[in-house]
């Protein structure tokens, strides 16, 4: 049986270092009590890899999941997002956190080691953050930049931050005379998918990578690792900006973009307008609710950097302990108690009602 190969693969020994109980939630956060639905019996140990971005509320779940299953143990490496859904694809895990679903022809080709054979995937938007545009610029602290500036800074057709364009929305900003380091992620990352998404919706013609996980060789700027990587290459270089999730963020200078006519700080509020201006995308099954972001929304008050992170699991497992541990551990992460303890200790903006709903009856396929 496929995960029962688990303890010899060795992405297991990985991802094990990094257990995730309940004396690991976020420290001086708080946590709601567990829902009365959650059946208090479940054991075992359940490995998971992704996304750093959600590393802080997988923290949160798992230790109000520990509430009720007291014996259970989550274990979360956050590798990154590529990582994640390469390891689930390997069946060196049970479940994944990326900040982007399977592609269509990704679940077509199929081949997925963590799952039972011909099982459909479920994909549920767990963790709704801003991706916070951060900058490290010496008398320097707020910035308007609308969506063609900041493609021309990562594009490198923008050098230096004195620039004109910059100057242009920043008219009692008193900017240096300070060559410009952009910051990106030198690992596969959901977070960079997301940005470059951003950027090709709106500025196609500047930045012309399109929307990538991996940085394209030869852009210019430093690279550095995950999301801590890029947050502490940020705060080090006077002259930087990088991009990052927002819980990540606290205390650095970050962008406001424009949207329509107004510049938007990043906000759990307009993550979650920006994706409430959004769809679920067309083609996919009734457990795959990967939504297509409107980048180029005017709705006031948006913010359209943004990341929709998912928990990926699979709808039928070999292993029935398996697949309930996954449920269990599901429906706490997107329980109205779950989504408020990731909005207190991670920034994140609570799902929708509606949202909940649908990805209760995702969960639900899981068996």
């Amino acid at each position: 049986m496929k995960l029962t190969r688990l303890a010899q693969i060795g992405a297991v020994a990985a991802v094990a270092a990094l257990s995730l109980t309940a004396c690991a939630a976020n420290e001086g956060g708080t946590t709601p009590t567990a829902t009365e639905s959650q059946a208090p019996s479940l054991t075992g140990t359940l490995n998971g890899q992704g996304a750093s971005s959600q590393q802080v509320a997988v923290q949160s779940w798992t230790a109000l999941f520990n509430e009720t299953n007291p014996d259970a143990v989550i274990n979360y490496d956050p590798a990154g997002s590529g990582t994640g859904r390469e390891s689930f694809l390997a069946g060196a895990v049970n479940f994944a956190g990326s900040d982007r679903a399977f592609k269509t022809d990704e679940i077509a080709e199929g081949g997925f080691g963590a799952c039972a054979a011909d099982s459909g995937l479920v994909e549920i938007p767990a963790y709704i953050s801003p991706i916070a545009i951060i900058f490290n610029v010496p008398g320097v602290d707020a910035l308007n930049l609308d969506a063609a500036t900041v493609a021309g800074i990562f594009a490198g057709t923008i050098t230096n931050w004195n620039d004109p364009a910059i100057a242009a929305d920043n008219a009692d900003a008193t900017l240096p005379d300070l060559p410009i380091n952009p910051v990106h992620r030198s690992d596969k990352s959901g977070t960079t998918g997301n940005f470059t998404d951003y950027l090709s919706a709106n500025a196609a013609d500047i930045w012309t990578w399109g929307s990538v996980e991996e940085w394209p060789a030869g852009v210019v700027g430093e690279a550095a690792e995950k999301t801590s990587g890029v947050v502490e290459a940020v705060k080090a270089g006077e002259g930087s900006i990088g991009y990052a999730d927002s819980s990540q963020a606290g205390g650095i200078s970050s962008v406001a973009v424009k949207v329509g006519d107004e510049f938007v700080e990043h906000s759990a509020e307009g993550a979650a307008k920006t994706l409430d201006a959004s769809a679920i995308e067309d083609g996919r099954t009734e457990g795959d609710l990967a939504f297509k972001i409107d980048r180029t929304t005017t709705e006031a008050g948006a913010y359209p950097v943004l990341l929709v992170s998912y928990l990926i699991a699979c709808e039928q497992y070999e292993d029935e302990n398996v697949a309930a541990l996954v449920k269990g551990f599901f429906e706490t992460a997107v329980s109205e108690a779950g989504q408020e303890t990731a909005a207190t200790n991670a920034g994140s903006a609570p799902i929708s009602d509606d949202l909940r709903e649908k990805s209760l009856a995702a969960i639900a396929l899981i068996k």
